[in-house]
Formats: structure tokens, C-alpha cells, sequence
């Protein structure tokens, strides 16, 4: 277990963004790699110095460079935020996806299918006879809800009836509330019940459209593993005239008079008006909340009750095992080209880590938390661009504006 995880994604991806916006950039990493924790490591050697494990990976392992190990596993939603901003900013030419092949939910012990259309709900053995007629009618109303036409409310105000209210009006059991909440619209706990269910309703939506994309499951990931990601936004922000600077210690954050006004590192001044940074370069500045408990697991076989599937999310709800949060189960393997052929890897999340936030034209962005999913890290995007430049994000500001010189055009 190990709590320290580094966002440098949300720094990559801002870089790149603000690039684009004829921002200025510069972007230091003290890695020597691009991306910090979000990177992949490889190859398996690597993996085991990091966690100081004794010795060399057994010859059963594999190849050593068959592995590409993600410390922060999230998956993509094929409708979400993320895959938007990598579509507008054209960052897809430098990475290919695959679709996850499940998506499952925990309940009394078993592992079962999330269903999230009416015929996966009508066949479905989480609910009884009776339940699914209900929780069909309940995809139905999601599916034809438009928060701009009241025609489709049928009675619900999205902006008071609380969450709660709407699992009454459908008559749902407690079962059904929580692979719903849970699995579908992908909340950590049970807060979400008693606020407006327009943010649920849009959330079980976003699940039901990236899942009709490709159809196994809502989620992708990179071939590779996630260490892809910074790397594209990088390249984006240098097309656009952003440095890059790895390998460079951080000595100290200069602040005159209440605000940033450049980085020091080895002995040089880096000037500035605004700096995004993680909690890691400004722990003076931040309150650590709570913390993150990750276990990556090597298997030999694909995880019990999922059909053999090569990758999957297991979620399992806070009620099932009586906790504060919910528990994540990510799988990938070879499939993904992050192990060696034959192997698995899990990684089981827990609980979450959060920071406040002090102004002085420092931005700092959040730790991940343990969601397996990039939609909260794009609203955090989002909040900083906001924050920076006191203007709505938009994505249509994201497109490139001139092909990549070092082209493929």
C-alpha cells in the first residue's frame, strides 16, 4: 500500500491546452520521464526497485519490457471529458485505445454483470421479476430526460427533487439504489441521495451513451498503459511553443507581495504571473484530507465470475462491505499490452485524497482520487483553466489550429 500520487496528468494536459490558447508555457518536471506518477513503469525490473522487492522477477514473469505498470489506473469513459479533449486537440493520432470487456458489481458475495440497457436489465439475475420491470421503466425516463425540455420530467424538478425522491417515484429496492448509484453514476458514497438528481440523472446518462459506443463496457485504455496520455499533451504544448524541462529539481516557489512571480531551480529564476503545480512542489500550501490505499495485484488467470474477461471493473458499494466509500477492483493484462502474455494485473483502490486550495496565482491541482475514471480529474481541469483565465473552458478553444510540424500530414 502507498499513498503519494502525483497529478501530473491534469499539468500535461493543461500545458497543451493553454498552448493552444497562445499561453506562454513552460512545464518542469523533476522526473526525468514525462508524466511522474501518472507515468507507466517499465520495464518489470523497474517495478520491483520501486517497491523494493527482493531480487530479479522470476523467469515466470515474462519479459521484463512485456510490462507497462500503471500506478493510478483510470479508465477512459467513451463519452466522456477526456476522450473530448483528446478528439478536439487531434492528441488520438499518438494513441490507440481498446475498449474494457466488463463492467461488475459486488453483491452478497457474487460478482455480477452491471446492467445498464433494458435488455441486459431484463436478463439479469441482481434483480427479481418484478424489479426489472421498475428499473426498465427507470432507464427509460433516464434515457428520454432533456434538463432543456420539461415535456421529459414527468413531474421531477431536476433542480430540487432530490436523488432519493427519484428511487421512490420508480419504486427501486435498496439493491437496485446501489449498483445504480454506485456502478452506474459512479458516486464513491451515498452524499448523492439527498442533493438534485439532475447531476445523477446526467451521470447514469453519460454510463448508458459511452457504453452504446462499443458496446462490452463504458470504459477505454490506452495500449500501453496510461503513461501515453502526458506524453501526447506534451508533444500538443511544444507544437504550440511550450518547453519542456524534465529532470529539473525545484528548489523553491518565489512569491512577492501574495503572488507568484517565478520557480527557482538550480540556482536559475524561472519567471511567471500563474504556476499550476501538484499538492508534492506546495505542501506548505495544502491539507492532506484523507489518502488513497492502492494494491497491485499479479495474477495468473482472469478474475473469477467475469467471463475469462482480459480487463474489467469490479465495483464494490460501501453498503455491501459495510464502509465510508466504495472499493475498486481495475484489471487489465496483455490485452492492453501492459503484461506479459498469460498475466493480470489488478489493482484494488480504496478511500480517497484530497487538498484545499490557497490563492496566490498558484494553481494547484488535486490528487487522484479513488475513482477509477478521468471525469472528476476533467472537472478539475476544468476548474483551473476557469480559475486562470476567468472564462468558461470551451472545448472549441481546444482545436489545433496548425498541423503538426513534425507531421503526419
Amino acid at each position: 500500500p502507498w499513498e503519494k500520487y502525483n497529478a501530473v496528468i491534469i499539468e500535461c494536459i493543461l500545458s497543451g491546452i493553454m498552448s493552444v490558447n497562445g499561453k506562454k508555457v513552460l512545464h518542469m518536471d523533476q522526473n526525468p520521464y514525462y508524466g511522474g506518477e501518472s507515468a507507466s513503469i517499465t520495464p518489470l525490473e523497474d517495478l520491483y526497485k520501486r517497491f523494493k522487492l527482493p531480487g530479479p522477477p522470476p523467469a515466470s514473469m515474462g519479459r521484463g519490457r512485456d510490462w507497462n505498470v500503471d500506478l493510478i489506473p483510470k479508465f477512459l469513459m467513451a463519452n466522456g471529458q477526456l476522450v473530448k479533449m483528446l478528439l478536439y486537440t487531434e492528441v488520438t493520432r499518438y494513441l490507440d485505445f481498446k475498449v474494457i470487456e466488463g463492467s461488475f458489481v459486488y453483491k452478497g458475495g457474487k460478482i455480477y454483470k452491471v446492467p445498464s440497457t433494458e435488455a441486459e436489465a431484463l436478463a439479469s439475475s441482481l434483480m427479481g421479476l418484478f424489479e426489472k420491470r421498475r428499473f426498465r421503466k427507470f432507464l427509460v425516463y433516464i434515457a428520454n430526460f432533456d434538463e432543456k425540455d420539461t415535456r421529459t420530467f414527468e413531474g421531477i424538478d431536476p433542480k430540487k427533487t432530490t436523488m432519493r425522491d427519484v428511487y421512490k417515484k420508480f419504486d427501486l429496492g435498496q439493491d437496485v439504489i446501489d449498483f445504480t448509484g454506485h456502478a452506474l453514476a459512479l458516486y464513491r458514497t451515498d452524499d448523492y441521495l439527498d442533493q438534485p438528481c439532475c447531476e445523477t440523472i446526467n451521470r447514469i446518462k453519460l454510463y448508458s451513451e459511452s457504453l452504446a459506443r462499443y458496446g462490452k463496457s463504458p470504459y477505454l485504455y490506452p495500449l500501453y498503459g496510461l503513461g501515453e496520455l502526458p506524453q501526447g499533451f506534451a508533444r500538443l504544448s511544444a507544437i504550440y511553443g511550450g518547453t519542456y524541462m524534465l529532470n529539473k529539481p525545484i528548489e523553491e516557489i518565489i512569491v512577492q507581495n501574495g503572488k507568484v512571480i517565478g520557480v527557482k531551480s538550480e540556482g536559475e529564476i524561472a519567471r511567471c504571473k500563474q504556476l499550476i503545480c501538484d499538492p508534492s512542489y506546495v505542501k506548505d500550501r495544502v491539507e492532506k484530507v484523507g489518502q488513497v490505499i492502492r494494491v497491485i495485484c499479479v495474477l495468473s488467470h482472469p478474475i473469477k465470475n467475469t467471463n475469462d474477461a482480459n480487463s474489467c471493473q469490479i465495483i464494490i458499494p460501501q453498503n455491501q462491505v459495510n464502509r465510508k466509500s466504495d472499493i475498486y477492483v481495475c484489471m487489465i493484462s496483455s490485452a492492453h499490452n501492459v503484461a506479459a502474455q498469460g498475466k493480470y494485473i489488478a489493482i484494488v483502490m480504496l478511500c480517497s485524497f484530497v487538498v484545499t486550495k490557497v490563492q496566490a496565482e498558484i494553481f494547484i491541482s488535486r490528487t487522484y482520487d479513488a475513482t477509477t475514471h478521468f471525469e472528476t480529474t476533467c472537472d478539475d481541469i476544468k476548474n483551473i483553466y476557469k480559475r486562470m483565465t476567468g472564462s468558461e473552458f470551451d472545448f472549441e478553444e481546444m482545436k489545433r489550429k496548425k498541423n503538426d510540424i513534425y507531421g503526419e500530414d
